[in-house]
């Protein structure tokens, strides 16, 4: 039963002959994986001999191996980049150090979230850009467009020919490392920083310690054709399993992070999303160039001029989990004040259901007793501070 929920969640309308496949596609059907539509793609939502529990707990105490190579790698460069990104995005790239990378957001004119991306800084106006699958025309209209109105020396350029796999849990580096040539080692490489390797076999792969689950691990970057090779080097490793989309999503709803088209959109503002952190407080004077929609968000920040912010939450008792749109109430199951955006059992946390949504601000207070109405009967729900489990970053 739980399969059937899972690939309902996850497949689209589209047909199997319109859909692109990655440079590990073969080796998905070969390892048993089945394969459903996915932001254009075709991916592994689970694989065989495996259930979605079973994947979950595995990269929480193993690792786990996720093609991740339908999301869009690009580069952004020219004497204008930085001064480009301050104004879509409302982070101090100028303060961010050569080979680091962070989270942030791209900013409509009115401040809204066009996608969550990570953002390295390669080199002096030379960034590393991975963006969501699932926007990849609205993010390439949206660059394609500031840019053209940019008056500064920018060039963006899409990456081609590359495939971007994620190596997560505790025992990444213990899978990973051995891989690497001689002398070369990733104890020095800690959380949000990326760096150029080269495994013993002479392949270059670019690698950032980061990922979308709360562990540790890595996101590798490396030619299409020496995917499938690098791929099968991991799993030879008795610690390492394949993983899909399904466990990603339980995973990446435990550790608090935003899934975009649930918890953000291009109505909702950092702020709302309860992601302040990404504004730097050396944007916020507005000194230079200010970022999309800096009045509003900067009232918001200074006013409390919004009315709804993200939240997490945990069920109080056993009952289905509260997918996307859910309603959430007050204790009297009249009063509605939020909405649920993400839900699903937490296989860390006993299987016990647990979500992300948006409620007013009066009631976003942690410890905050509400409930969830899923057909037609309401339970019980405790807003809990994100991330919902610990998060385990390699960091010094």
């Amino acid at each position: 039963m739980l399969s059937r929920v899972i690939q309902r969640r996850f497949n689209s309308s589209q047909t199997a002959s319109n859909l692109k496949k990655t440079a590990l596609y073969d080796l998905h059907v070969a390892l048993g994986g089945t394969m459903v539509p996915f932001a254009g793609y075709s991916m592994p939502v689970l694989y065989q001999g495996q259930t979605h529990i079973e994947s979950h707990n595995w990269t929480r105490t193993n690792a786990g191996l996720f093609d991740v190579s339908h999301m869009l790698q690009s580069r952004l460069t020219g004497a204008g980049a930085t001064e480009f990104l301050h104004k879509v995005t409302p982070t101090d790239f100028q303060a961010l150090e050569q080979g680091n990378g962070t989270l942030s957001v791209l900013l409509n004119e009115h401040g809204g979230i066009v996608d969550d991306t990570l953002i390295t800084k390669q080199r002096e106006n030379d960034f590393y850009v991975v963006t969501n699958a699932g926007c990849i025309e609205r993010d390439s209209e949206f660059i394609r467009s500031e840019i053209k109105n940019f008056t500064g020396d920018c060039q963006w350029d899409v990456v081609q020919g590359r495939s971007l796999l994620a190596l997560q849990g505790p025992k990444a580096h213990e899978v990973f490392e051995p891989l690497l040539r001689e002398g070369q080692t990733v104890k020095d490489l800690f959380f949000g920083q990326r760096r150029s390797y080269e495994l013993f076999n002479g392949i270059p792969v670019d690698v950032a310690r980061s990922g979308y689950t709360g562990e540790d691990g890595f996101e590798i970057s490396l030619p299409n054709d020496k995917a499938v090779e690098f791929a099968q080097l991991l799993l030879d490793n008795q610690h390492t399993k394949p993983i899909g989309l399904a466990a990603r999503d339980s995973l990446r709803l435990e550790a608090g992070m935003c899934l975009y088209g649930h918890e953000l959109n291009e109505d909702t503002t950092p702020v709302e999303a309860a992601l302040r952190w990404v504004i730097s407080k050396s944007r916020r004077a507005g000194e230079g160039t200010k970022f999309n929609g800096y009045e509003k968000i900067m009232d918001q920040i200074n006013s409390n001029s919004y009315s709804d912010v993200r939240i997490g939450f945990k069920y109080l008792k056993k009952g289905p989990a509260a997918r996307t749109d859910a309603k959430i109430f007050l204790p009297d199951n009249k009063t509605q004040v939020g909405v649920v955006t993400s839900g699903s059992a937490s296989p860390s946390l006993g299987n016990i259901n647990i979500g992300q949504g948006y409620v007013s601000k009066a009631n976003r207070k942690t410890g905050t007793q509400l409930s969830v109405q899923v057909r037609n009967k309401f339970f019980p729900i405790e807003l809990a501070k994100l991330p919902l489990v610990p998060t385990h970053y390699y960091k010094p």
